[in-house]
């Protein structure tokens, strides 16, 4: 099972901690208020890994290249695999919570505005600036993990590869099980299994005391896996309801569950997919609705498939919304535990180290079609690009927070319009 080595804080006079649900929901609060896409990369690294020291370095980017490999939105089921390594099944819960709570609350205040009113003209010169920023940090996340990730030229092969894969339209998912193979393959660590090529930052202080998981035998197997049997159990059993349901919410549901069951990478590569249900399928939304959600999307923290909710509150209110929420997260949400608790077996492995240190590469590569991908809202615009250049400067070299970064980049864009130089 997970070893729970992290499952403390250091207090100022070096006590450890273990680490409180609302602790770890008030975090992720933060960071969901405060993240946009990608974003949330630097967040996490900020505070979890650099200033609560909760999970190491590596952890962080053994995670990363986990979820990657099933279906599910990335930055969410990152979520639940830092908050399952930190406090089990709950923890997972609590922190996909405080992630999604506050972009979820924000898009339906926003829909109502919207289904209202009908107008969203605001929306659109804010998001481009909103852009522009995350072209920098997305730009600062790139340059970051390809130092990490591409240590030779096994690994600078897969970035490449995986870069024209994205670039060209085909399936990340290919990219993604190549860097798998060849990483297996080429990338062993040359010292003993066990131990990781390169030493790995200092682990936070074990937590004193007893552990909370019977120790050893059937016991312990039935205390780790019967909370992600029950959580497992109950994404199957919303989703059966939502099928005998019938009528305009059960395909709404049955729509999203599949959606969140199939579809690998992010909001980008995901979207399409909803587009093709709710716009072009059922007519749930016009294509020009359609394209105010993803708008709308844009501008609100935490993760892009909250338009899910916009689709869905014109269908049926507020409890349609959540339910739809529910359906594209929950599937992979679950997925996510019963990976990282076979994880846990597998790690120490060389072949899986390798193969990690393949994904993350292939990663660098995806980020960079990222990053390429939404470079082009500046339109070559000196305003955009010196607002992306700033962002960049920003968390790279002044290491600030993301907030004071996007709040000081929006003030800088409003007086860069007022002269029309944006």
């Amino acid at each position: 099972m997970v070893e729970r080595e992290q499952l403390v804080e250091v207090a100022p006079d070096g006590e450890a901690r273990r680490i409180g649900l609302v602790t770890l929901f008030l975090a992720y609060l933060q960071i969901g208020l405060t993240a946009f896409g990608f974003t949330m990369l630097q967040k996490v690294v900020q505070l979890v890994v650099q200033k609560k020291r909760w999970l190491t370095r590596e952890q962080a980017d053994h995670g990363l290249a986990l979820v990657q490999l099933y279906p599910g939105p990335i930055m969410v089921d990152f979520t639940a695999y830092v908050g399952y390594r930190l406090r089990g099944v709950k923890g997972a819960l609590v922190a996909v919570l405080g992630f999604v709570l506050p972009s979820f609350t924000l898009m339906i205040a926003l829909s109502a505005v919207y289904f209202a009113t009908g107008n969203i003209a605001f929306v659109h010169s804010l998001f481009i600036g909103l852009d522009a920023l995350v072209v920098g940090i997305v730009l600062n996340l790139t340059v970051d993990f390809g130092q990490r990730a591409l240590k030779g030229p096994v690994q600078a092969t897969l970035a490449v590869i995986a870069f024209a894969v994205m670039l060209f339209g085909i399936s990340a998912l290919l990219s993604i099980l190549i860097a798998l193979v060849v990483g297996a393959v080429f990338l062993r660590p040359a010292a003993d299994p066990g131990i990781p090529a390169q030493a790995a930052p200092p682990a936070a202080p074990r937590a004193a005391g007893p552990t909370a998981v019977p120790a050893g035998g059937w016991g312990r197997h039935i205390a780790t896996w019967w909370p992600i049997a029950a959580t497992v159990a109950v994404v199957v059993a919303v989703a059966v309801v939502a099928a005998l349901w019938g009528g305009v919410v059960g395909a709404m549901a049955l729509s999203f569950f599949k959606i969140g069951s199939v579809a690998f990478g992010n909001g980008a590569t995901i979207m399409p997919l909803i587009q093709a249900d709710a716009v072009t399928h059922y007519h749930w939304l016009t294509q020009s609705q359609f394209a105010d959600g993803i708008a709308l999307g844009q501008i609100t923290p935490g993760p892009f498939l909250i338009t899910a909710a916009f689709v869905d509150y014109k269908i049926g209110g507020v409890w349609v919304a959540l339910l739809a929420t529910f359906a594209i997260f929950a599937p992979s949400f679950a997925m996510t535990l019963a990976f990282t608790e076979v994880f846990e077996h597998l790690h120490t492995l060389a072949w899986v180290r390798g193969a990690l240190a393949g994904i993350l590469a292939a990663f660098v590569g995806l980020l960079a079609v990222v990053t390429l991908q939404l470079g082009s809202v500046t339109g070559g615009r000196a305003g955009l690009l010196t607002l992306a250049a700033a962002a960049f400067v920003a968390v790279r070299f002044f290491k600030l927070d993301v907030l004071w970064v996007f709040g000081g980049g929006l003030g800088l864009w409003a007086i860069l319009h007022a002269f029309g130089w944006a």
